[in-house]
């Protein structure tokens, strides 16, 4: 398993998370999702995780990320 981490942009609150949570966790692999609006973190781990279906993801919850190192 490998673990990515990813700054939202955008997020308030509960629902804000939920949208990001189920979109990311549709995508194939995915085996945990910590989002938090407060911080605006995401942390993705699963068998191999692909960035770009990450940000597209997100983006499609109506959100912008980036990746951290």
């Amino acid at each position: 398993m490998a673990s990515s981490e990813y700054q939202v942009s955008g997020m308030s609150c509960g629902h804000c998370e939920k949208a990001v949570r189920d979109e990311v966790g549709g995508l194939p692999g995915v085996a945990n999702i910590e989002v938090s609006a407060q911080t605006g973190r995401l942390v993705v781990t699963a068998d191999a995780v692909d960035d770009a279906a990450v940000l597209a993801a997100v983006a499609e919850a109506g959100y912008s990320a980036v990746r951290l190192p």
